[in-house]
């Protein structure tokens, strides 16, 4: 089937904007040539947002849409797209990273590196990167993201560590993230878009693929950890709280845990959540005593926008995508799809093959090859402008360098193609 003008548009608009995102470095050194507050250093700032390439680039394609089919096409042609999942989002973004909710995670972490066999502060770092990604399986993966990323930046990215050891950790959380949600079928995006299709529920996700991930999760994480024991040495402790707020007790702890859970539930119904999300921030304010300063809106509306312009623009992509993916062999399309989630959101992957017919080892390797390579860029996996948007204060410039991000998630993204590959799925 020949794509029209506006498919070929899009994929045209789609490439400038993933080029985009590996120049935002250049524009965030451009922006220091211009004096501050002027609009040429805001204009090149806005430039060197990762979070809002995909926005801005979604624009342009509907300028391209009204030019080229009528200023009245672009309309219907958003109404006609799910907006839930990045509205989703945002929501679970700025509730996990609620001061309760990470002081929560905190406590589990602690105490679970506690018993971890090797020095304190690696056993630390140990537990906050196998732990809180798993957590992706119950609490989604967004919300892993931002608890993990939250706890990673307070306690390490904050202090004087290398570069090496930043683009190290940023790519281990990232693949992590993305293969721990795979132990239940609702936490991770790609594996939202199909289990339901397929009739894939909890115990064939925690036997086909969540135990490979945990195996990978250990292994990587073990690994660099040692990798990077000299910056990983001495004393450690926790990054002490803002002394101006009280400790939040146990049951305000718990109705965020509540409001997480029940958001977490009706994550198909954006009406409900939102509006349970407005009552959440009523509480907030009225324990704010127990809160930080300000809930994470800005940074949550903008991964929320990042993920809109992605939609925007990846739902016109199938027209090369489809045939691409119909056509491989299984080992083909396993290899395949961990290279394509790089380039493109891998729940807009593994949804354009459910509407291919695959053989049941076919679903399987299409999968495991979204959520192996969905650390690679940070446009790979849903939660990654989210965590993205968190630690990139921390790196110079105020910006991740993709290539940097590519290099520090190669080696956790070969140890989870291997554990998909060669571990048996017990179910």
């Amino acid at each position: 089937m020949n794509p029209s003008i506006v498919e070929v548009g899009a994929t045209v608009i789609f490439a400038v904007a993933i080029l985009h995102t590996f120049l935002v470095s250049k524009f965030a050194e451009m922006a220091h040539h211009y004096p501050e507050g002027s609009m040429g250093e805001n204009l090149f700032h806005f430039l060197a947002e990762v979070e809002a390439v995909f926005g801005m680039w979604a624009a342009v394609f509907l300028a391209f849409m009204a030019a080229v089919e009528g200023i009245g096409k672009p309309i219907p042609y958003l109404e006609g797209l799910n907006f839930t999942e990045p509205v989703f989002v945002f929501v679970i973004m700025a509730m996990a990273a609620t001061r309760p909710v990470i002081k929560l995670a905190e406590v589990v972490i602690v105490n679970i590196s506690k018993v971890v066999p090797i020095p304190r502060k690696m056993a630390f770092y140990f537990t906050a990167l196998v732990v809180g990604p798993l957590l992706g399986s119950f609490i989604t993966e967004p919300a892993a993201m931002t608890v993990t990323a939250l706890i990673l930046q307070k306690n390490f990215f904050s202090r004087e560590m290398s570069t090496k050891f930043k683009y190290a950790t940023i790519g281990l959380l990232f693949v992590n993230v993305s293969i721990g949600g795979t132990l239940t079928h609702f936490a991770a995006p790609p594996v939202l878009m199909v289990a339901h299709k397929w009739g894939w529920g909890m115990s064939h996700m925690a036997l086909a693929f969540g135990y490979k991930a945990a195996i990978s999760c250990l292994i990587s994480t073990l690994t660099i950890a040692f990798m990077f024991k000299k910056e990983l040495a001495g004393e450690f402790q926790l990054r002490k709280e803002n002394t101006e707020k009280m400790h939040p007790p146990f049951w305000i702890t718990a109705i965020h845990v509540i409001f997480l859970g029940v958001v977490v539930l009706t994550a198909h119904h954006m009406v409900f959540f939102l509006g349970l999300f407005l009552f959440f921030m009523g509480f907030v304010k009225v324990t704010n005593e127990y809160q930080d300063e300000r809930v994470k809106i800005q940074e949550s509306l903008m991964v929320g926008f990042f993920l809109g312009g992605l939609i925007v623009l990846g739902s016109l992509q199938q027209w090369w995508l489809q045939p691409l993916i119909s056509g491989l062999s299984d080992q083909a399309l396993y290899f395949g799809a961990t290279g394509l989630t790089a380039i493109t959101d891998n729940a807009a992957l593994t949804y354009l093959g459910s509407l291919v017919e695959l053989t049941d080892s076919a679903k399987y390797f299409l999968v495991a090859g979204a959520v192996t390579g969905g650390g690679l860029t940070v446009i790979a996996n849903a939660p990654n402008p989210a965590g993205y948007g968190i630690l990139k204060e921390n790196f110079e410039g105020g910006s991740i360098s993709p290539l940097g991000l590519l290099k520090g998630a190669l080696f956790p993204t070969f140890v989870a193609i291997l554990c998909m590959e060669l571990l048996p799925s017990l179910g």
